[in-house]
């Protein structure tokens, strides 16, 4: 325990911001900047692809259908290879690490959370939707004012989930040279040498802090949503 003490206060600045300011920021600070810009930028294309997912018109079912099961059948490394390789091709132009797998992280998302989104939209009664197009509404605003509000509320805490699982899995981004916390405990490792229990040791204890205080949140969420949920009742 001492020892993680030490290693701790010795190297908190790496585990926290890597090498910044003398170097590029990194560590705890990069992983979730990453995983949240990941989330961020697979929202808005994640409710297209759950809209698309409940469409009756084949022309959008089918290519969100595709995607979806494609990129949920593939394990998160590979996305990540491919978009080591795949979009400085694709660009023309090289990227930095940090782009490659946020890239990955974003693809991979958009496919997980389309599918949240999708059971959302299922989830509202019926009723609502013939009531107000009844009531001369059209399709398009109907999702818009009417189902996708409730079905986001209700989704939150599975979204929160969905940051838990992109918390960890920035921790691939090691595999290409990504300075996220994985990584500064890496160069920790290879400066101490002879104490990588107690390294990855405390590596594994930040992640459990992290994940576990956000899964408490996703508890407390919930029971609020379910209280009101009762109210409505």
């Amino acid at each position: 325990m001492s020892d993680m003490i030490a290693i701790v206060m010795n190297y908190r600045n790496l585990l926290l911001v890597g090498a910044y300011p003398d170097g590029p920021i990194g560590g705890l600070i990069l992983t979730l900047f990453i995983a949240l810009s990941g989330l961020v930028c697979a929202f808005p294309l994640a409710i297209l692809v759950g809209i698309a997912r409940t469409s009756k018109y084949k022309v959008f079912f089918i290519p969100a259908t595709i995607f979806s099961s494609v990129i949920r059948g593939l394990p998160v490394l590979m996305l990540v290879f491919w978009s080591y390789f795949a979009v400085p091709l694709l660009s023309g132009h090289s990227i930095s690490g940090v782009m490659t797998l946020t890239v990955a992280l974003i693809i991979y998302e958009t496919a997980f959370l389309g599918e949240v989104i999708r059971a959302g939209i299922k989830s509202i009664p019926v009723g609502q939707i013939e009531a107000a197009r009844t009531l001369g509404i059209s399709y398009s605003r109907t999702l818009a004012e009417v189902i996708l509000p409730q079905a986001l509320f209700t989704m939150i805490p599975s979204i929160l989930n969905q940051f838990i699982n992109l918390i960890k899995n920035t921790s691939l981004g090691y595999v290409i040279g990504v300075a996220e916390l994985t990584y500064s405990a890496y160069q920790i490792n290879t400066i101490e040498l002879t104490k990588p229990l107690q390294v990855f040791g405390i590596l594994a204890i930040i992640y459990f802090i992290i994940c576990f205080s956000l899964t408490q949140l996703v508890g407390y969420l919930e029971n609020i949503i379910q209280r009101k949920r009762q109210l409505k009742i």
